[in-house]
């Protein structure tokens, strides 16, 4: 376990965790967003905290004191200020992703009772399809919306808020917080088959900033901007709560395709990402280095002596990668990374041009982070240590490899699958140890490893395990080499054997070859990545080796935290 070196304010409470911003912070700005002309502007936690206490007032006149209130939609301040208003003295809020169809969004309203729910354009779309379908005590609540006849809009319920305040009401403000009952109802996002829906609550949240906090510095002149999804327990854990606890601001991004636009247009400094799109950003970047005259020998020597600067004191990384610095809006000095592995070379390579990652390992049944490496810890391989305050340990190990079972204990943990005790009995045990089904290993300094989740091990017919994660790894660091995932594939005497689908990098072939996707046949496309796989089966012994792949020329479809959803996959 890491050891705290950083001071940090005792926290009882989410709202507790807020009223200490405004105290600290009030006149600061907590939020930078854009209106619907695309005009800037800021919210300071004053005004933040004011909106909160209207809204939770109007709410609670609304008889949804206790209730589940639901949001969904693109990330946005909105976003953040109902989720913030529901948890701080109404009921328990249930994010929903974005992405998901009809039947999905429904379900998850009739299994959580959902009373209201808030949500933008593109979610109401999906809903007034098939508006009969729905909980017939379900009001909609409309956010990023200009008011239209017969809608009800954030705003008006903001007014009404603004009006019982001012007329005394204090049933929001007054309101008694349990730390230790379900404030977030949070649904899976299932790459592993069917959500279950996780519960967690103001302790559980309030222990990942205290503890994290303890080892990783945010300051109150820093500027993050959001970009995962904030349904997302990673990323709405940072910006709701790691962000205000350090008197931060935060801004939007549009999306995955505006992410280094919106960069240059918000400057920000502290950036939460997932490993496929800072792998996007590395080969890109890394592609316009090598495409300088000695670009490849110039940034190696910049690594070097900008290093070789730190030591003495001195900060060099403008003097030698102020183009790449710029890129990320001329500001950034911190990614904090998750949800996948990642190349170690990335965060190497990021770490040298002065741009720290910090990448650690987690759960939604942790709240989410349960190991990170922090500001005194920079591995490149590992996830890091367990976080201040927790436990974490391997079970059944492999007597040769000493791989096993990852398992986590501290205040972070769920309180378990909602309505479901059965499936919460099997990976929380009398100890209090949640089972993460992921494999890993552990360092005789106590550092972890990810090897990959249990349920994605492929055995063999000669009795090895193989981990899909080091083999798809291998596959990616190859620039032709688009997506790639690694299953079980049979040989003609129906054993067991290692396979691997790729989706080329269709762009990176056009320019090497100038033709169009559409103009390789699949025997060209079966030649090129031939040489790809016989690559890596050159670093592997015979057990591992990929005996069998084939090409795909669609996307394989992934979560909104852009992880391959491994058991939809079909070929």
């Amino acid at each position: 376990m890491t050891k705290p070196f950083y001071e940090v304010r005792q926290l009882r409470d989410l709202r507790d965790l807020i009223t200490q911003s405004v105290d600290l912070f009030g006149e600061r700005p907590a939020f930078e967003v854009k209106d619907f002309n695309n005009n800037h502007y800021n919210i300071s936690y004053n005004e933040y905290y004011e909106q909160i206490n209207a809204l939770g007032t109007a709410l609670i006149d609304m008889g949804l004191k206790n209730e589940k209130i639901a949001v969904s939609a693109d990330n946005c301040y909105e976003w953040c200020l109902s989720y913030m208003a529901t948890v701080l003295g109404v009921g328990v809020i249930v994010p929903i992703d974005k992405e998901l169809l009809f039947d999905d969004i429904n379900d998850i309203l009739n299994i959580s009772d959902v009373k209201l729910f808030f949500c933008d354009k593109k979610i109401y779309k999906k809903l007034d399809a098939r508006k009969d379908e729905l909980k017939k005590d379900l009001q909609i609540v409309h956010i990023r919306q200009k008011k239209e006849d017969g809608m009800t809009v954030i705003e008006d319920l903001l007014e009404r808020g603004r009006k019982l305040l001012a007329e005394g009401d204090k049933r929001f403000l007054e309101a008694e917080i349990d730390p230790d009952a379900m404030c977030s109802l949070l649904f899976t996002s299932g790459t592993t088959g069917m959500s279950k829906g996780v519960m967690l609550c103001h302790r559980n949240f309030c222990f990942e900033v205290m503890s994290a906090m303890s080892v990783v510095k945010i300051k109150p002149e820093d500027c993050g901007i959001s970009l995962l999804p904030l349904h997302h327990t990673f990323e709405s854990s940072i910006i709701l709560f790691f962000a205000p606890y350090c008197g931060a601001k935060v801004t939007f991004c549009d999306g995955f395709k505006y992410v280094l636009k919106n960069m240059k247009e918000f400057n920000p400094s502290v950036f939460v990402a997932v490993p496929l799109l800072l792998e996007t950003v590395h080969r890109r970047l890394m592609k316009a280095i090598k495409a300088k005259p000695h670009g490849e020998t110039l940034f190696k020597l910049g690594k070097v002596l900008v290093k070789a600067g730190k030591k003495v004191g001195l900060d060099l990384k403008n003097v030698f990668f102020k183009e790449i610095i710029d890129t990320f809006g001329g500001n950034m000095r911190l990614i904090i990374c998750g949800a996948a592995p990642i190349n170690p070379q990335i965060l190497k390579d990021f770490d040298a041009i002065g741009i720290q990652i910090i990448f650690g390992y987690g759960l939604t049944e942790c709240a989410p982070l349960a190991i990170i490496n922090h500001d005194r810890l920079h591995l490149a391989e590992s996830v890091g240590e367990p976080i201040p305050g927790s436990e974490a340990k391997i079970i059944n190990a492999d007597p040769v490899t000493g791989v096993g079972e990852i398992c986590v204990k501290g205040d972070m943990v769920m309180l378990g699958y909602y309505n479901n005790p059965e499936e919460t009995e099997k990976v929380i045990d009398k100890d209090g140890f949640f089972h993460t089904g992921d494999l890993g290993y552990v360092d005789k300094k106590g550092r972890y490893y990810i090897s990959g989740r249990s349920k994605n091990v492929i055995v063999t017919s000669n009795g090895k395990n193989i981990y899909p994660e080091e083999l798809e790894y291998h596959l990616a660091e190859d620039i032709l080499v688009g997506e790639c995932l690694v299953i079980a594939d049979k040989n003609k005497k129906g054993e067991d054997i290692v396979g691997a689908r790729i989706y080329p990098n269709f762009e990176e072939l056009k320019e090497q070859t100038g033709k169009e996707a559409e103009d390789f046949s699949d025997r060209e496309l079966y030649d090129i990545y031939e040489k790809t796989v016989n690559t890596v089966n050159e670093k592997l012994p015979a057990y591992k080796k990929i005996l069998n792949f084939k090409i795909r020329r669609t996307e394989f479809a992934k979560t909104t935290t852009q992880k391959i959803k491994r058991f939809e996959y079909k070929d």
